[in-house]
């Protein structure tokens, strides 16, 4: 390893905690806010009005996480320095009237959210977690972090197409989960269950978000524990990974006087087109630059000064190249698990990456000692996109599309090198501290 990165496989021993510790948005971002406070930020409520101290200080809202730290001596048009990440994953969320079943079984109301790879839910172990809001208002996080609910598979015998036609699901009809049996299916069932398991009166909870997760902790896998397997790596690899780098450079020697503000954004929604007001499609970032700059006495040209001088890396998670389907890849860019973060590429603006930013994320692998790889979509498959063109273009900030390479991207439990999760996280510090 580089002596100048930070990181080692302790960061992905981490990694694999808060991915069991995050099993919804909202628990991710708890998890890095407690991570920002041992680091000496603060808490600022929107609501309130912003001095001009320097030091940490973060926003929540919901599902998202804003934090930055203005060193010493920072001008009001100090330019920012970006991970941008986003913490939904897709999955199975409970609906308003969840309480429903039939014959003789107790089943649990879900929609889908996003795009999950729907047969990954299947004959799996699922808790669920989320967020309760109160009649007064609060909200409390849940985490029933136990066997609580099961998609059940149609047997082969009676089913016999599977083998010959595949696997075909239809939303509505078979992805119920079951929790218990019995015929007496009663509105409220559920909620009156999660009331008791969070010690709340009866009748407290007055509304919820709320969705499955799998109960498998990530783990090791392989002859050498060369990979980890495990939940919500697209995209809460990225979040940890951004928090790790933001306290690493504001805890570092060189802290006090680094010529960037750099920052963490970590948003919700991504997975469904990102607009909503914890989305990187709503105000929320630009609100909290705007009001850090002018917190500091800066006016509207600072303003303008700072934005144009930033950068953000948006992190998200990408395509390894599949062993089994390496056709379904471009047949020049086959980036590989454990051979470092990928920088994402697409002449249509999919990604955000241009000639400039390129040079940005080649000179902060450059500084960490880690290697990169370019990733580009197969001509003939469509592209994902990510907050990279959404921040870029509604902020009017230069943004470079980077992340780790990944399988099973959308499954319930998906899969990447051991390495690399460490590896981003030191090339995140090198651009952070420019």
């Amino acid at each position: 390893m580089s002596t100048s990165q930070r990181f080692d496989r302790g960061h992905t021993d981490d990694l694999m905690s808060f991915l069991e510790a995050s099993p919804s948005p909202y628990h991710a971002v708890a998890n890095a806010a407690e991570r920002l406070e041992k680091a000496g930020f603060r808490q600022v409520a929107e609501t309130d009005a912003w001095d001009g101290t320097y030091g940490g200080k973060y926003v929540l809202r919901g599902g998202a996480i804003i934090a930055w730290y203005v060193p010493e001596g920072a001008a009001p048009h100090t330019p920012f320095r970006i991970v941008g990440a986003h913490t939904d994953s897709p999955n199975l969320r409970v609906k308003p009237l969840p309480d429903t079943g039939a014959h003789g079984w107790r089943q649990v109301a879900v929609e889908i959210y996003g795009g999950p790879l729907m047969n990954s839910w299947l004959d799996r172990d699922l808790g669920l977690a989320g967020r309760l809001t109160l009649r007064d208002g609060s909200s409390r996080l849940v985490n029933i972090d136990r066997p609580l609910l099961r998609v059940p598979q149609l047997a082969v015998h009676l089913d016999r197409s599977v083998s010959t036609e595949g696997l075909k699901l239809d939303k509505q009809r078979h992805l119920q989960p079951v929790w218990g049996l019995g015929n007496d299916v009663r509105d409220g069932d559920l909620i009156a269950f999660l009331e008791h398991e969070s010690a709340l009166p009866a009748g407290e909870v007055a509304g919820w978000d709320l969705m499955v997760h799998s109960v498998e902790p990530p783990a090791y896998l392989g002859r050498d524990q060369e990979l980890v397997a495990g939940p919500r790596m697209d995209n809460l690899l990225s979040v940890h990974a951004g928090t790790a780098a933001l306290v690493a450079v504001v805890t570092g020697p060189g802290g006090g006087e680094l010529p960037y503000i750099p920052v963490l954004a970590a948003f919700d929604h991504e997975e469904n087109g990102s607009q909503s007001d914890t989305g990187a499609d709503g105000p929320l970032l630009g609100d909290v630059l705007e009001r850090s700059v002018f917190a500091r006495g800066g006016s509207y040209e600072d303003r303008a000064r700072a934005f144009a001088g930033t950068v953000c890396l948006s992190s998200d998670t990408g395509h390894a190249v599949h062993p089994n389907y390496a056709e379904r890849h471009d047949p020049t860019h086959h980036p590989r698990a454990g051979g470092g973060p990928i920088l994402k590429v697409n002449v249509n603006n999919r990604y955000a990456t241009d000639g400039s930013g390129r040079a940005v994320f080649t000179a902060a692998c450059e500084k960490a000692g880690v290697p990169f790889q370019s990733f580009v979509s197969n001509n003939s498959m469509p592209c994902g996109t990510t907050i990279g063109p959404i921040t870029a273009a509604r902020h009017g900030i230069r943004t470079v599309d980077i992340g780790v390479a990944i399988l099973s991207m959308h499954s319930a439990r998906e899969l990447c090198a051991a390495d690399d999760p460490f590896l981003l996280a030191n090339a995140l510090v090198a651009f952070l501290e420019g």
